[in-house]
């Protein structure tokens, strides 16, 4: 089996980086192409695969090919890869968006066709991953992505109505929880602690906090309530944040990005 990438930037590189450490094919099963030579040969040095600046060698060779390109590109890259991937080939595209009919559409009917959403803690085998695919896409074949998507992170098979969402909820919500994490070590430099400690502080908390969460499965609002004492400190800065529309705010920002995603 002979994996290859389209494109080789930072989620691109996540991926072959989880692919390759969980052994799920050896480096000279996988090939990828980029724009440039110059990315082409830091790539190669950093994961000993075979890199290229033509795509459709990477088409030719590949027998799962990820569209890792971003949505804007995708008219100037994909139609010129028409007819030149192999017969049973699967196409997996991450870029937001994009439909699975609109690769159909630019590559022809009867692939099997896969649409992934990753984040970027992908990059640190951290990443949360949507999953859907047309029906030519057989219950073997999805085993499979679903493995690849868990070398970096947890992986979700959803229906493509809910991939706008799915961007919005996990997709981008890493920059707002780092906004989220930058006020907070602003605050805390205000009060006097040290930058580097407070980065530190707000990212400890943060990912604790998910962490609490997902392994005791617990409401994020009982978990809320346990932080909060009757008359104490905190429940007096969850009220600061209701009356500044903390909840609100998020909400319509998340209605913003799917409203977005589906523009693309």
């Amino acid at each position: 089996m002979v994996i290859g990438f389209i494109g080789l930037g930072n989620m691109a590189k996540a991926m072959i980086s989880g692919i390759l450490g969980k052994g799920i094919v050896a480096p000279e099963q996988m090939i990828g192409s980029a724009r440039t030579q110059e990315t082409c040969d830091r790539v190669s040095k950093e994961f000993g695969i075979e890199t290229t600046t033509d795509n459709v060698k990477v088409a030719n060779m590949a027998d799962i090919l990820f569209l890792a390109i971003k949505p804007q590109m995708f008219r100037s890259v994909v139609p010129g890869l028409k007819g030149v991937t192999k017969d049973n080939a699967m196409i997996v595209s991450i870029a937001a968006g994009k439909s699975i009919d609109d690769i159909e559409n630019m590559l022809g009917d009867g692939l099997k066709v896969v649409r992934l959403m990753p984040n970027t803690p992908a990059m640190v085998n951290q990443g949360c991953t949507a999953i859907c695919a047309n029906e030519k896409v057989e219950s073997k074949d999805l085993d499979l992505i679903v493995k690849i998507c868990d070398s970096f992170g947890e992986s979700e098979i959803i229906d493509e109505k809910l991939m706008d969402a799915f961007c919005a909820v996990a997709g981008s919500s890493p920059a707002y929880v780092f906004m989220y994490m930058e006020a907070l070590a602003d605050a805390a430099v205000k009060a006097g602690i040290p930058r580097d400690k407070a980065y530190k502080f707000a990212a400890c908390s943060t990912m604790g906090s998910a962490k609490l969460m997902l392994e005791t499965g617990k409401h994020p609002g009982v978990l809320k309530d346990m932080v909060c004492s009757p008359g104490g400190t905190t429940i007096e800065a969850v009220r600061v944040l209701e009356n500044m529309g903390f909840r609100s705010a998020v909400m319509e920002a998340v209605e913003a990005c799917i409203e977005r995603s589906k523009e693309l």
